[in-house]
C-alpha cells in the first residue's frame, strides 16, 4: 500500500496521479507482489481452506530481483523488443514439430505402438529430437524411421540455431544503441570542452542504466577524442 501511495513521486512519470497509480498495479513489480502476498491474505479471512501448496509462489519474489540487475533488465528488454522474431521462430519450431512427430508416427506406429503409437506420443520424441536434448528413452528401431530421424536431427539444429541467432544480433543491436545514446551524452557535454563534478556523476549513472561496462565507456569516450582531433 504504501508503494502505490509514494509511485507517483517516480521521475518521468506522465499523467495524474490516478493513472500512474493504474500503471503501478499493472505493473510486473506490483503482479508479482500481490501473488506472493494473496495467499496469506486469504488464510487470514479464510482460515479453513489450506492454501499452503500456493504459499509456495512466493518464490516467485525472485524474479524482482532482476531490478538490480542491469544485465537482467537488459535481457528482459531485448526479449520484448524482438517478441515478434521470437515468436515467428518458435512458430516454425512448431509447424516442424508437427510435421516430425506426424511422420515419425507413420514409420514407427506398427513396430513400435507402445512408444509411437499415436502424434501426441510421437511429439516426446519429435521435441527432445528437434531440441538436440536427446533423452535416448524413445528412438527409431527401422531403417526408414533412422532416416528420418536423422533429417529431424539435422533440422532440429538449424530450428535452434534461429533464436540462439536472433538473440545474439539483438544484444549486439541493443548493446550499439547504448553506446550511441551514452556518445551522444559525452558529445553533448564536451561542447565547452570540460565535464564537470555534476555531469561526470549524471554519465556515471547514465552508464549504469544502460549497463555499459568500464571498457565500454573508456572506448567510447577514446573514440570521441580521436574523432573530434
Amino acid at each position: 500500500m504504501l508503494r502505490l501511495w509514494s509511485c507517483i513521486s517516480k521521475e518521468n512519470e506522465k499523467g495524474s496521479n490516478y493513472q500512474i497509480r493504474i500503471r503501478y498495479i499493472f505493473s510486473f513489480g506490483a503482479v508479482i507482489d500481490l501473488i506472493a502476498i494473496l495467499p496469506s491474505l486469504v488464510a487470514l479471512f479464510y482460515p479453513s481452506i489450506d492454501l499452503r501448496f500456493i504459499r509456495a509462489l512466493r518464490i516467485i519474489r525472485l524474479l524482482k530481483f532482476s531490478r538490480y540487475s542491469g544485465s537482467i533488465n537488459s535481457l528482459i528488454s531485448v526479449l520484448w523488443d524482438q517478441r515478434r522474431s521470437f515468436g515467428a521462430a518458435f512458430f516454425l519450431l512448431f509447424i516442424a514439430l508437427i510435421v516430425v512427430s506426424s511422420g515419425m508416427y507413420l514409420v514407427e506406429k506398427d513396430v513400435q505402438p507402445e512408444k509411437f503409437g499415436s502424434i501426441p506420443q510421437s511429439m516426446w520424441w519429435a521435441l527432445v529430437t528437434l531440441t538436440t536434448v536427446g533423452y535416448g528413452d524413445v528412438y527409431p528401431i527401422t531403417s526408414v524411421g533412422k532416416l528420418f530421424g536423422s533429417i529431424s536431427i539435422i533440422l532440429g539444429i538449424g530450428t535452434v540455431a534461429l533464436p540462439a541467432g536472433i538473440m545474439a544480433s539483438a544484444f549486439t543491436e541493443f548493446t550499439r544503441r547504448n553506446q550511441k545514446k551514452y556518445e551522444d551524452k559525452l558529445k553533448f557535454m564536451l561542447k565547452d570542452d570540460v565535464i564537470d563534478n555534476d555531469e561526470r556523476e549524471e554519465l556515471k549513472l547514465l552508464s549504469e542504466k544502460l549497463n555499459l561496462s568500464d571498457e565500454d565507456i573508456g572506448a567510447i569516450e577514446d573514440l570521441y577524442k580521436t574523432k573530434k582531433k
